[in-house]
């Protein structure tokens, strides 16, 4: 071979080499800030400057902090002052995997706030009104944002998602028709907005103001039909929600302690309503992990599992599944590890998920803020 030739390849070849290594280094570099590992967020919720803490999670679901993010609003408090249930809902922050984005609410500045997730990492992109008093949870559905404000007469406000803005969408807003002050009281205000499986839908839970669950229709533009199908819930203070993989609405229901699930008919009615009580008090928030519905009692300081006979039948597993520090309230979930805020101690308790339901405690994060409210995972 020609030495020219030889020295042409033998560069190509280096070329080549540095070329990979280079790669390669990048995506280290990725993986080491974030990229493509799992974080979870919690909301401070504090009155004099809410912000989001993210953690990253180990393989092993133990949690260790990232970082801190000021949303730019301020946090709120629900009268007459649940000690444990400041913003008195489920769903407070929520993330978009599809968008990589992270929305707050600032229920004392009556503000919502994105944010662009880069791995551990948070971009404050935007922070507006949220068409309300006192928002206090947030749905995303491809792209399609709708807040829940819980104070006065309650409503609905609905925006998109670009690039980590919001965007407002015009003539969104519906009222809930209730009669709350601003701040509500924390048991007459709503507690959760959400879709259901297929974005067709949006449920509210309005607790004890009428013991309902109002369904809208969502339109392709995005609003909402102009009224909502009120259902009444099964037994008293629907509060939050899920679903089953199956599509069966899964609620969690105050006023019994008790698990109800329903079927969403495309008319928006809810049917054949099934429950079972956890024998524990205020059954508040739910999380589907896998097979199985984690609930937090925070009048009882305890967590409890449930799970769905086939014709969805709730059946209580174990009425105490984990005793928790003074006042768990919202939960989040990722990859089989249940993480559980404490409203009152201040701590998000850290589990793993066992085959047959039962929960390990795997630790604790400590020194986070009283009043905190609002988890999320990835």
């Amino acid at each position: 071979m020609h030495r020219p030739v030889l020295a042409a390849l033998l560069a190509a070849l280096a070329f080549a080499l540095v070329g990979a290594q280079s790669a390669l280094a990048s995506a280290r570099h990725d993986h080491h800030h974030g990229h493509g590992r799992k974080v979870v967020f919690v909301q401070t919720n504090q009155a004099g400057g809410n912000a989001v803490v993210v953690f990253d999670r180990a393989h092993d679901g133990t949690l260790t902090q990232a970082g801190t993010y000021p949303t730019g609003g301020a946090g709120g408090a629900a009268a007459p002052g649940a000690e444990s249930d400041h913003l008195a809902s489920q769903g407070s922050l929520a993330y978009d995997a599809g968008e990589h984005a992270l929305v707050a609410v600032n229920a004392g500045s009556n503000t919502v706030s994105a944010f662009r997730v880069h791995g551990d990492r948070l971009r404050l992109v935007d922070i507006v009104p949220s068409g309300g008093q006192f928002p206090a949870s947030v749905a995303i559905e491809d792209g399609l944002v709708y807040v829940l404000n819980s104070g006065g007469s309650g409503s609905v406000a609905g925006f998109r998602l670009d690039h980590g803005a919001l965007i407002p969408i015009p003539g969104s807003v519906r009222s809930l028709g209730l009669a709350n002050a601003n701040p509500p009281n924390f048991l007459t205000a709503p507690g959760q907005v959400g879709f259901s499986p297929d974005g067709r839908q949006l449920l509210v839970t309005t607790k004890a103001s009428t013991s309902s669950i109002d369904v809208f229709a969502v339109r392709p533009d995005g609003l909402l039909s102009a009224s909502p199908v009120v259902n009444a819930s099964a037994t008293p203070v629907p509060f939050a929600f899920t679903f089953s993989p199956v599509g069966r609405l899964v609620a969690g229901e105050a006023g019994a302690s008790s698990v109800t699930t329903y079927n969403l008919q495309n008319n928006g009615t809810l049917t054949g309503p099934q429950s079972a009580s956890d024998g524990q008090t205020a059954l508040c928030w739910i999380q589907r992990v896998g097979a199985f519905y984690f609930v937090s009692n925070t009048g009882s300081n305890t967590l409890s599992s449930f799970w769905l006979a086939p014709n969805g039948q709730p059946v209580l597993l174990n009425a105490v599944a984990a005793a928790t520090p003074a006042g768990p309230i919202d939960l989040a979930a990722s990859d089989g590890f249940l993480y559980a805020e404490t409203g009152i101690a201040g701590t998000v308790q850290e589990y793993a998920v066992q085959a047959d339901g039962s929960l390990v405690s795997i630790g604790s994060v400590t020194g986070l803020p009283a009043g905190l409210e609002g988890i999320a995972a990835s």
